[in-house]
């Protein structure tokens, strides 16, 4: 009788109540839900005891799942990657066999890749250090740092308060503007290719 009075009511549950219908719906998958641990039941613990199924307590709500990387992120990354081609031609230099060049010579095309390079982000990007001290520097850590600004190198031992010398700075990223893609193009195409007539 009690699973009746439990389906009775999950029937109103599910009709007046999104959030539990959704959660209902979800156990169809025994393998959706999340592993369930009873607690121990405890002579000391009356009501635990007492407690009748039609009160069992609500199966907590699941972590959202991580949304996969959307078509959009790596379309940006190809457009970025394009606009340092079109303005340094960075994926020629990069494909290069530069073995059998001199120093002079890479030296030379290197200059022309940083300024187009340097120009393409510029216009799209904005960039500020990590850190504000001067590298070369030495810095503390204090506890509580955060981890993904800073990489520890060298005699890592201990906790913090960390002391050491900044090698570098670091970037972040605070603003990124590409341009919006036309219809039908495709982003995966850095640099299209060049027939002369």
């Amino acid at each position: 009788m009690t699973r009746v009075w439990f389906a009775w009511l999950c029937f109103f549950r599910v009709l007046f109540d999104g959030a539990f219908a959704q959660r209902a719906w979800d156990a169809k998958d025994p393998k959706a839900l999340p592993e369930r641990v009873d607690p121990p039941v405890s002579v000391r613990d009356p009501e635990r005891v007492l407690q009748s199924p039609a009160r069992a307590p609500s199966v907590p709500p699941r972590p959202p799942t991580p949304l996969p990387p959307s078509a959009a992120t790596g379309a940006a990354a190809y457009q970025l990657l394009a606009l340092f081609q079109r303005e340094g031609r960075l994926v020629d230099f990069l494909e290069q066999d530069i073995g059998s060049f001199s120093d002079g010579e890479i030296g030379g095309v290197a200059r022309v890749v940083h300024d187009g390079c340097r120009k393409a982000l510029r216009q799209h990007a904005e960039l500020a250090p990590v850190r504000s001290e001067e590298e070369g520097s030495r810095i503390t850590l204090a506890a509580g740092f955060n981890a993904s600004e800073v990489k520890l190198s060298g005699n890592v031992r201990g906790s913090a308060p960390y002391e050491g010398v900044l090698r570098h700075r670091g970037w972040r990223a605070v603003r990124l503007d590409l341009p919006v893609p036309v219809s039908g193009h495709d982003a995966k195409i850095l640099a299209p290719a060049e027939v002369e007539l």
